[in-house]
This record gives structure tokens, sequence and C-alpha cells, in this order.
């Protein structure tokens, strides 16, 4: 297992050939100190856990790593299904001025069809999604303030990866509060 930084992990993600709409996530608060942990599954392209805090309000840091190779059949009760209470959905930059024109006219398209005829929310989030061209997006189970029973499950399956990443976390976390805000 290689840590790196989150947005490392974050870019995998977005590279990967995976269906974009499998994707499954489960976060909350870190069980021992500030910031957040996240589990982000996909069944073909695996298992990723990160852990983040906001360093300040404009900056977020953390590292991650990918922990299982695939979502198999005993991770993946673990993970929300569709009748989750939330959604994820991971973004790109747009490249150039044209096509966020482009995707701003289908967005439009799809909040205007969605306003005008029924409609459920899974829909309508699956559409703007698509309309998004985001990379990875599905069902979460995540709390503000507190930690779903999924998650500390996760952490307990992969209790190596979860003192590995603390312990890195931590170093950041050091790090950055014996230099304040920059």
């Amino acid at each position: 297992m290689r840590v790196r930084d989150w947005q490392d992990i974050m870019a995998d993600v977005v590279e990967s050939d995976a269906t974009a709409e499998d994707w499954r996530a489960v976060g909350g608060d870190r069980a021992g100190g500030i910031g957040e942990d996240l589990f982000i599954g996909h069944p073909s392209a695996g298992v990723f856990q990160l852990k983040t805090y906001a360093r300040n309000p404009y900056e977020v840091q953390g590292v991650g790593a990918q922990i299982a190779r695939r979502l198999d059949d005993e991770l993946d009760p673990l993970f929300p299904t569709e009748e989750a209470r939330g959604h994820f959905g991971v973004q790109e930059p747009v490249e150039d001025e044209d096509r966020a024109e482009s995707m701003a006219a289908r967005l439009e398209t799809v909040i205007e069809t969605h306003a005008e005829a029924p409609t459920t929310p899974e829909a309508m989030f699956e559409d703007v999604m698509d309309a998004l061209e985001s990379p990875a997006y599905g069902p979460m189970d995540f709390e503000s303030h507190g930690r779903p029973e999924p998650l500390d499950s996760l952490s307990d399956t992969f209790e190596e990866a979860e003192e590995l990443l603390d312990a890195e976390l931590s170093d950041l976390v050091d790090e950055s509060v014996s230099r304040g805000f920059e």
C-alpha cells in the first residue's frame, strides 16, 4: 500500500475507466483527531481510503491510499445502496470556455426538463451528473457530526491502513499547526 496525497488518490478515481455511476462512498468524522475519513469504492476499480482536514477555510490537506483492488462480496454490504440518503459526485475542472458553455447548456436543459416533468431526486441527480460528465458518482452514507456504522466497520477491516494513514495525517496536521495559516 502506497500512501499519497489525497488529491492524487482522487485523480486515480477520475482517471479510472470505471463506470461513473457505480461508485459508492462512506464518510464521517475522523475517529482519532480532527478531520474526516472517507472510503470510496467501485466493484472493478477498488476501494480507496482518504483522511483529510481543513487546514484553513481555503485549503484541505490529506492523505490516502488504494486499500483493495476491487469491491468484493465481503466489502459490498459496508457501502450504501441506491436507497442511501445522500449522494456524492466527483468533478474535474472544465478545460476551456467552449466546453464550459456546452456543459452549462446541457445542465440548463436537464434542470428545465426536471422542473416541468414528474421526477425523482435520484433521476435528477443522475441526469445532472451525466450533464456535468462526472467521472464518479453514486450513493453516499456520510455524517458530518459523527461516524456512520459502516465507517467503523471499514476502518476495522482495514486496520493496518487505518493506522498508517492516521499517522501520516497526524504528521501533516502537526506540520501545519506549528506554522499556522500562510
